[in-house]
């Protein structure tokens, strides 16, 4: 039974990232098909997620809902958590898509799986378990061949590109950590739905400081609508809640490992949709991307 649980931590931590990889590919497309802002692209992703997810808990779990907005302690970590955590992380990333594309922005964020590592063998005095080590070899190989093409001497990024890609990557690995106490106690749609509508609310003050809504509405298509709904349910909705209940049955380094997966979404899709060129160097990378998760994918059962 134990197995069963874990092996569905693992899914459910894979088709999260994989759908975030897919939502980066959306953006990609919003940014150069559209005039819309990272920043209000990225509120309209966590307020529209929010509410979606605020309809599921109140028609299917309304006592916990309850309870969790009865508890200030709970609130006051949600807040965090959303605001610090789901908003930032998700407007660093479209903002490093703006400067780059989204099969690059995701192998930078990739790179919470090393913050995350860090922060635990300090925390629990310990050095990387031996698939732990192998992993992250391959994870910091890819990222190097898909940064660099191979060429140690030249870094094919711009300055502020990589600059927002570690910065996502920061926030990547606090909202994976951070609301550890708050699965312990409560289910995890109610802990990523309400995180979002946090977010939400806090792209709305971020929207209304920076004078986002005063510029005025973007120049959207109807294939450009449809593709930011799909963005909203598929790669924000459906992505952070598998990603994050993954994350509450396998542990956030396990589960940032297997997040892996999310640059060879991005990269394919990419690929396939958009037509973006890549080099032997970033195929190689996704070889290696592979390979980390299928390492960390028998960590689990020893």
């Amino acid at each position: 039974m134990q197995s069963k649980h874990i092996a569905l931590g693992i899914v459910s931590t894979l088709l999260g990232a994989i759908a975030w990889g897919f939502s980066g590919t959306c953006v990609q497309y919003l940014f150069a098909s559209t005039t819309i802002d990272p920043l209000l692209l990225t509120t309209i992703r966590q307020l529209g997620a929010g509410i979606v997810f605020l309809f599921v808990l109140l028609a299917r779990h309304r006592t916990t809902l309850f309870g969790m907005l009865r508890n200030r302690n709970t609130l006051a970590r949600l807040a965090i958590f959303g605001s610090c955590g789901l908003f930032l992380n998700s407007a660093l990333y479209a903002a490093t898509i703006s400067f780059t594309n989204a099969g690059t922005a995701t192998v930078l964020q990739s790179l919470n799986i090393v913050m995350v590592l860090a922060v635990t063998c300090i925390a629990t005095k310990r050095l990387p378990r031996k698939l732990e080590a192998a992993a992250l070899a391959c994870a910091l190989a890819a990222t190097f061949l898909i940064a660099t093409h191979g060429d140690p001497t030249e870094l094919k990024l711009p300055a502020a590109g990589l600059a927002l890609g570690l910065a996502t990557a920061a926030a990547a690995t606090f909202y994976t950590m951070y609301p550890k106490p708050l699965f312990q106690r409560w289910e995890s749609i109610a802990v990523t739905g309400l995180g979002m509508l946090f977010g939400g609310l806090t792209g709305i003050v971020a929207c209304t400081a920076t004078g986002t809504f005063a510029r005025g509405l973007p120049i959207i298509d109807a294939t450009g609508i449809a593709v930011l709904v799909i963005a909203v349910l598929v790669g924000t909705c459906l992505s952070y809640g598998l990603f994050l209940h993954g994350i509450s049955i396998v542990g956030p380094v396990a589960g940032n490992m297997l997040g892996a997966a999310e640059p060879v979404s991005a990269t394919v899709i990419s690929a396939l949709w958009l037509a973006t060129a890549f080099s032997w160097a970033d195929w190689a990378g996704l070889v290696l991307m592979v390979a980390t998760i299928f390492l960390i994918a028998w960590q689990p059962s020893q």
